[in-house]
């Protein structure tokens, strides 16, 4: 934490800024699940997220298949690995160079993406355009209507405190800037994502308020049949491996809370001690021009206290800028999840009151109509896709706590060894 007030941006004046068809498509689901088919609801057992996989343990499981349809290449490419090898991927993100606009209406933050790909769903090898945050927003929203069998990752919250924290800031623009990048980084590591038109247009378009304009008079369609059809059924059991998946949520959104509070509690009481130490130290400097025979040993000590108030701040700020960040991605990543599992049981209730209806009728040994079965379909694409997806987020989510602690715990190594 710096001691001066927050660093302003340099500003500018006035400056102007095809859906892939679904996985499952032609394929079995066989490929979605490595290899087990995806069962009807009745016989789901919790088998995928057993014991093993509910836990954050030191290593992890090499990744599993990323994706329903995807060829081999692309998932060795797009594995969550350490060792992962750049030179296989064909997409690279970056968002960069924050520039702060002022107009007349408003005041804003924008930031460059450069986008290098050899896709053939791009018409040039590089592109680079400019986006606010609302922009990043609107993506966010497309891909959860056009990819609704999808967990898209979370974006970081919008507002912040009023008079905590000044949102054009250097520190906290460069904050908001990481996590932008983390954000189109975990789209273009997705096999079906990043291959999304919404994603395209976003990466390439130089104008995208006319995308938005294109967007405005479509009312999502996705959830809304279904929230008509099950408004008053409810569902009867969730099947045991997504009743786990929830479970694991609630439990894990609840523990990573509490570390977030306890962790913005120690970083409050470590600025505090900072500030003490920092008035703490001129005394003996003052002091020891005061004593002749005990100034040396006298700043001796100012000087100790200078390199403690060196380190700790230094602790302070990895704290703040490494550590409480992935906390809060992570919270808001297991909101995501929790919305895309309610969503899961909206489909499934969809499919039960249609059985139901089925079954109400008189007649003998009726045949399934087709849009039951075209509900079975998609209950069963949902299930493959969100098991692929929290395997995805499973394997992530290893390697980044494994990361974030370590790093943590070398970071308190080199304080100590600064201040002994």
């Amino acid at each position: 934490m710096s001691g001066g007030p927050p660093k302003a941006l340099p500003s500018t004046g006035p400056q102007s800024l095809r859906d892939m068809p679904h996985p499952l498509a032609g394929s079995s689901s066989e490929e979605a699940v490595g290899g087990d088919s995806t069962p009807s609801p009745d016989l789901l057992t919790a088998r995928s997220f057993g014991d093993k996989d509910l836990i954050l343990p030191n290593g992890g499981t090499p990744a599993g298949p990323a994706s329903p349809a995807s060829s081999s290449s692309l998932l060795n490419r797009l594995q969550l690995d350490d060792d992962i090898d750049g030179e296989t991927r064909d997409l690279f993100v970056t968002v960069d160079d924050p520039k702060k606009h002022v107009c007349t209406m408003e005041t804003y933050i924008t930031y460059r993406i450069t986008t290098k790909s050899t896709r053939v769903e791009f018409d040039l090898p590089e592109y680079s355009v400019r986006r606010r945050y609302q922009d990043f927003d609107w993506l966010r929203n497309k891909l959860e209507e056009s990819q609704p069998t999808h967990l898209i990752p979370p974006l970081p919250e919008k507002f912040v405190v009023k008079g905590v924290v000044d949102r054009f800031s250097e520190e906290f623009v460069e904050t908001r800037r990481k996590a932008l990048d983390k954000f189109l980084k975990r789209i273009t590591d997705h096999p079906v994502l990043s291959f999304n038109e919404h994603f395209n247009v976003f990466l390439t378009a130089k104008d995208l308020n006319a995308h938005k304009k294109q967007g405005m008079a479509l009312l999502t369609r996705v959830g809304e049949s279904v929230k008509h059809v099950t408004g008053g059924y409810k569902l009867r059991s969730r099947p045991l491996e997504f009743a786990a998946i929830g479970e694991y949520l609630d439990t894990f959104a609840l523990k990573l809370g509490t570390i977030d509070r306890i962790a913005q509690r120690i970083i409050k009481e470590e600025i505090e001690y900072l500030v003490e130490l920092r008035e703490y130290g001129p005394v003996y400097s003052t002091w020891s021009a005061l004593e002749g025979e005990l100034a040396e040993p006298l700043e001796g000590v100012s000087a100790c206290i200078g390199n403690c108030s060196t380190a700790l701040e230094e602790l302070t700020e990895d704290m703040t800028e490494d550590f409480l960040p992935v906390l809060r991605e992570y919270i808001l990543y297991s909101d995501c999840m929790k919305s895309v599992l309610k969503k899961r049981d909206q489909v499934q209730a969809e499919y039960e009151a249609k059985l139901e209806a089925v079954a109400l009728r008189k007649e003998e040994r009726p045949k399934v109509p087709a849009n039951v079965e075209k509900c079975q379909d998609r209950m069963e694409c949902f299930n493959a896709d969100l098991k692929a997806d929290m395997e995805r987020w499973q394997n992530s989510k290893r390697q980044d706590f494994r990361q974030l602690l370590m790093g943590m715990a070398d970071k308190n190594i080199q304080y100590y060894e600064k201040v002994m």
